[in-house]
């Protein structure tokens, strides 16, 4: 745990604590901000309250009393639901504390905290603060080595592009039935083979199923790929090392000679929308401009807008990554939340617009790295620039 870090953070943000809870691991954020085993199995709730300045409190129930006891600061133990309010009560009353919660559930991977505890503190006169900004600050900034791990990463994705549109040429080539499973089974071995290691298995889709963002394949719906036909393939991984985090691509490929030029149209429109958020990035981070993930998603939304598709761009923009696919830090996304969370450096998030029509979906990724410098960095390759063809 970074206790000076915490500290320092909360007396910037004008916070007179920060108050992280769990209650059978219900709080994930809390247990890595802290350095617990996230997998640790606790049956009672506990509290560590970080003060701006001074020593940490903990507070246990009897049966788990030694929970915490490799974190600095005096320990208090209940056995009655009395004394726990109690406690609480005498650590918070009347102070600005910082809370896995969100106003409004606007960013629900930070709403950790139950209403009734948020309830609870406000009848000492606490005032409940979103420790979202704080999450993100000591969750999703990568260190050195992350960074590095990430490079590792993303040059396998890559790679495991031109495995698979390799292992599907060939197939194609010989004649032989390959299947949308096939093909993520390929993707699959690649990464065993690199000891890479994913949360789910990647999105294989071919014609009508490049229109679903979140196909998955199933045995009743693994379609037989064919030739002239459009083909997305969404993979993800990450090294096999506890600290890992993530690379997350997105290519298409068409499985012939000649693009139509109506699939060609849609991806240019998609990649002008990415081209776009990137160069937003770059631009802010050039002039020490403070961006928020909404603000990024609103770029790529009014370029798709503006070409007469926004009624098709179905998702937000993007997302945070970290030893998560999706990460702790600011999304790009102004559609299913309104993301206020900055930009950090340090921090690295994809960059994913799409258009899904009926027959068939166009999605363009890419994974955007902010260093502690503010340069920015684009990762896994080149971004595509055309649809390419498997003829």
């Amino acid at each position: 745990m970074q206790l000076e870090a915490i500290q320092q953070a909360l007396r910037q943000a004008g916070l007179d604590g920060w108050l992280l809870a769990d209650f059978r691991g219900n709080n994930p954020l809390a247990r890595r901000i802290l350095g617990l085993d996230t997998q640790l199995t606790t049956t009672r709730r506990w509290y560590y309250f970080v003060p701006a300045q001074g020593l940490p409190s903990k507070i246990v129930h009897r049966i788990e009393s030694a929970v915490l006891d490799t974190l600095p600061g005096e320990k208090r133990v209940y056995l009655r639901w009395q004394e726990l309010e109690s406690a609480l009560q005498q650590l918070t009353a009347g102070k600005r504390v910082a809370l896995e919660y969100s106003p409004r559930n606007a960013i629900p991977s930070v709403s950790r905290l139950d209403a009734g505890t948020v309830e609870l503190l406000r009848s000492f006169g606490a005032e409940p603060v979103s420790s979202a900004d704080l999450v993100q600050q000591f969750e999703a900034v990568w260190s050195p080595t992350q960074w590095q791990l990430h490079l590792q990463a993303a040059q396998h994705t890559d790679e495991a592009f031109r495995v698979a549109f390799g292992f599907l040429a060939e197939r194609l080539r010989q004649g032989s039935p390959v299947r949308e499973s096939d093909v993520q089974a390929e993707i699959l071995r690649y990464f065993a083979d690199h000891d890479l290691v994913t949360d789910h298995p990647p999105i294989v889709a071919v014609g009508r199923h490049t229109a679903d963002p979140h196909y998955t394949v199933k045995p009743e719906s693994d379609a037989v790929i064919m030739p002239g036909q459009l083909v997305l393939v969404d993979l993800w991984a990450k090294v096999n090392h506890p600290d890992a985090v993530y690379s997350d691509l997105t290519r298409v490929v068409w499985t012939g000679e000649s693009v139509p030029p109506r699939v060609q149209e849609i991806f240019r429109i998609v990649a002008r929308a990415r081209d776009a958020v990137i160069a937003r990035v770059r631009d802010a981070f050039a002039r020490r401009e403070p961006i928020c993930g909404w603000q990024l998603d609103d770029v790529a939304r009014q370029v798709i807008a503006d070409a007469g598709w926004g009624d098709y761009f179905l998702h937000r923009t993007g997302h945070n990554i970290g030893r998560d696919v999706h990460g702790n830090g600011a999304n790009l996304d102004n559609l299913e939340t309104h993301d206020v969370r900055r930009i950090l450096p340090g921090t690295c998030f994809s960059v994913e617009p799409g258009i899904y029509l009926e027959e068939f979906g166009i999605r363009s990724e890419v994974n955007v790295f902010v260093d502690w410098q503010g340069q920015v960095h684009i990762t896994g390759g080149e971004p595509q620039r055309q649809v390419a063809t498997l003829g």
